[in-house]
């Protein structure tokens, strides 16, 4: 979910010559301290010289005394406060930082006086809801709020049983065991303090199911407990953590072609497949969250424990994350921790029944409502809504071993403002101020202390549009511990240009600015579009780039368009560029690898419940004759060649030669040199790249390629030789801050990567070959 504006974010690496993006700040941070030369050279620097002579001076790179020379005595940081350390720009927000640092440790310090451990405290959801306790069925619920409590369901024919309350609100009742059937429906009944009776699903239930053909039926919970023979039984271990991230973002829901929500056992059996084959090595999987209304894409959650009955039972999804696992592919729960929905009757904000905030999951008041996304906003000082939040972070990654968590909407967390009409403009008075919301940073440094406790190889991501410093950063440094962010900002750029920016004034240094503007302290996920770009109302990049001829000019067998040359052209290089420059890691949406042609639209009133544009049209990538093939395949080459060099999460990123005139982009990311010609119309015989070292290079991956739809104009057999810049008038002369160059073809809107042969050997070229196909 996005709320605030996308703006860049300052990188903490000096960026000594690219073109600063608009919004961006106006002064480089310094360079971290400690830095030596030798490490410095490893450095990831983001941009090289604009267009220049060999012959011109070059701009260079200064760096601060520290920077370049290792102190002589180095001074051990205060605790909670390293990250000052790593970006001197946060030393003027000390006193906000260390207050931070004080109330995760006095929250840490009091879960474990009164809990043993934050481990423990994490395992509540054994003893809450429905668990079988000393053989006894027992039946526990936080719900202050109540004067009275009933459990009522199928087993005692909706005739409510009392339950016991204690001195902090949670009511209990126990039953033989066996008292309960697996799948037979139950309810908590409350009285309202106002006198009357209300019926609410348990708040920690693991599946709940609304009756099929009934208009305007309400959920029930399910009791899940399923006898040993009925339950999957785990036959892989989990992965290894990917070393270059390749997310494949995912719904279940709407995977299949069939107009129908597709079930976890049709995506393990049919999608999954496709995954493994392109090369993607984790799934983020969304809508998995039970939620009432479909349409809400599974952000609306009413039932945080419960597996989304709509595509099956937590047994099937239990399958579907244990074939992940045995094709090497690690999967991620979009979890919603950010909110919740409304609808009290099916889910947990039914809890609320009017009571203080100290005795409530929720805020009050305003505080206690998102304006923009109609929903209920968590009380995350609250004692028991740690229990619960952290408890259901434990039971995703152990009961049904997801390996770590997308967290959906980390901004609205972050500030009680929430993002809402707030563009970020990258200063960091607007990340430390009263707006900061500490107490749900706190709870999110917990969330990603436990996770990774629990689970060291987890990865765990933060939707954050804010930029908000130290996010990505180790919780023993003081940040809050996510993995990795999403760079919000590269889609709202893509757009950008392509709708408003003609394609011979694209600007090369702007682009490149663009997707190396970021904490490069911290991990970030590029990516050209996901779920967002794709909703009703918006475009994906394909349709965005081809508009109709999607439906009329994706046919092999004849002559492309001007319209569907451009626009697979484009989509190949969008793509590549993203992945080369734009982050450490990677994601795609279901389908867009091939182009999808059609948005997303979820069955509602206002389409007549049509599932026509949710669902996923494989079987475009699947015939032989239409395009959609070839984008397919580039995909999977592209992923390919990082699986073979990982130069996705490679450190040394360098755009080396940028040049707006020609718009032409040398980029070095790892071993492989990348050459992007955007230019619409002309092709560059004979183009001078620069290098990294003298010797034979040789093409790797050809967006021009036939296996592509390209048109086969560059040659893979040809070896390209390298130069020295030297000469002898000019002993140092460099070209674009290199020692050598080679000379390439680069037609018009393509994308070649050369890689500098081994010695005695060959770097074969990534064919189609290599596609799922």
């Amino acid at each position: 979910m996005v709320l605030a504006t996308a703006m860049p974010t300052p990188s903490l690496t000096c960026h000594p010559t690219a073109k600063e993006p608009a919004g961006g700040l106006q002064h480089a941070a310094p360079a971290p301290r400690g830095l030596t030369a030798a490490r410095r050279r490893a450095a990831p620097l983001s941009s090289g010289a604009p267009l220049r002579s060999a012959a011109q001076s070059r701009r260079v790179l200064t760096m601060p005394a520290a920077a370049t020379e290792a102190p002589a005595t180095a001074s051990v940081p205060e605790e909670g406060l390293a990250i000052v350390e790593i970006d001197p720009n946060l030393a003027g927000h000390q006193e906000h930082l260390r207050y931070r640092w004080q109330q995760y440790k006095s929250t840490l310090a009091s879960i474990e006086q009164h809990e043993g451990s934050l481990a423990d405290f994490a395992r509540s959801y054994e003893r809450y809801g429905i668990v079988h306790e000393q053989g006894n069925l027992v039946y526990r619920e936080w719900a202050p709020g109540a004067t009275e409590a009933e459990l009522i369901g199928d087993f005692n024919d909706w005739k409510g049983q009392a339950m016991q309350r204690d001195d902090f609100g949670t009511w209990t009742i126990k039953l033989p065991e066996g008292a309960i059937a697996h799948g037979s429906r139950v309810k908590i009944r409350l009285r309202h303090p106002g006198g009357w009776w209300v019926d609410r699903i348990p708040a920690w239930i693991k599946w709940a199911t609304v009756p099929q053909g009934v208009m305007g039926a309400k959920y029930d919970g399910i009791h899940w407990d399923p006898p040993p023979s009925e339950r999957h039984r785990w036959v892989h271990s989990r992965p290894p953590r990917p070393q270059s991230l390749r997310i494949y973002e995912a719904h279940v829901g709407m995977s299949s072609e069939e107009d129908k929500v597709a079930s976890y056992t049709y995506f393990k059996d049919n999608v999954l497949p496709r995954i493994k084959a392109l090369g993607y090595n984790a799934i983020q999987l969304m809508a998995v969250q039970e939620h009432a209304y479909y349409g809400s894409f599974g952000y609306h959650v009413t039932n945080p424990f419960a597996v989304s009955s709509r595509s099956g039972t937590p047994e099937e999804l239990k399958a579907l994350i244990d074939a992940a696992h045995g094709c090497g592919i690690s999967v991620l729960l979009d979890v919603v921790h950010s909110h919740i929905s409304l609808n009290a009757d099916d889910g947990m904000a039914g809890f609320d029944l009017g009571q203080p905030e100290e005795a409530n999951y929720f805020k009050q008041g305003d505080a206690g409502y998102h304006s923009q996304w109609d929903s209920r906003l968590l009380n995350y000082k609250g004692f028991e809504t740690l229990r619960y939040l952290l408890s259901n972070l434990r039971y995703w990654v152990e009961e049904m071993r997801f390996d770590g968590f997308r967290f959906d909407g980390v901004t609205s967390m972050l500030y009680h403002h929430h993002g809402i009409n707030f563009g970020f403009s990258g200063g960091y008075h607007e990340y430390f101020s009263p707006a900061t919301n500490v107490d749900a940073v706190v709870y999110l440094m917990l969330a990603n202390k436990l996770v990774h406790d629990l689970l060291p190889d987890a990865i765990t991501i933060a939707e954050d549009v804010s930029g908000m410093p130290a996010l990505c950063r180790p919780v023993d440094e003081g940040g809050v511990g996510f993995d990795y962010r999403l760079g919000m900002g590269l889609p709202d750029y893509w757009i950008e240009l392509l709708k408003h920016v003609k394609d011979e004034d694209w600007s090369m240094s702007g682009l490149v600015g663009r997707l190396c503007d970021r904490r490069y302290t911290e991990k970030t996920i590029g990516y050209c579009e996901s779920h967002d770009q794709a909703l009703v109302g918006d475009q994906t990049v394909a349709f965005r780039l081809m508009g109709a001829e999607m439906y009329t000019g994706m046919s092999a067998l004849q002559e492309p368009s001007l319209v569907v040359q451009r626009g697979m052209a484009l989509h190949k290089m969008i793509r590549t560029v993203t992945m080369a420059l734009g982050g450490e890691a990677y994601l795609s949406f279901m389908g867009n690898e091939f182009g999808h042609p059609e948005w997303l639209d979820f069955p509602r009133e206002g389409n007549d419940w049509s599932y026509l544009y949710c669902r996923r049209q494989w079987s475009l990538c699947d015939t032989d004759h239409l395009r959609y093939k070839f984008l397919n395949a580039w995909d999977a080459a592209c992923l390919a060649l990082d699986e073979r060099y990982n130069y996705i999460s490679n450190s040394w990123q360098w755009a080396t030669m940028i040049d707006d005139e020609k718009q032409i982009i040398v980029a070095e990311r790892g071993p492989l040199v990348f050459v992007f010609n955007f230019s619409p119309s002309e092709d560059y015989e004979g183009l001078k790249v620069p290098v990294p070292e003298p010797g034979k290079y040789r093409v790797v991956l050809d967006s021009d390629a036939f296996d592509f739809g390209g048109q086969g104009r560059v040659g893979h057999d040809v070896d390209h030789f390298s130069s020295p810049a030297a000469t002898e008038e000019d002993p140092e002369a460099q070209y674009f801050t290199r020692g050598q160059y080679i000379y390439v073809l680069s037609p018009s809107r393509t994308v070649v990567a050369y890689k500098k042969a081994e010695e005695g050997g060959q770097n074969p070229a990534i064919s189609g070959a290599w596609g799922w196909r």
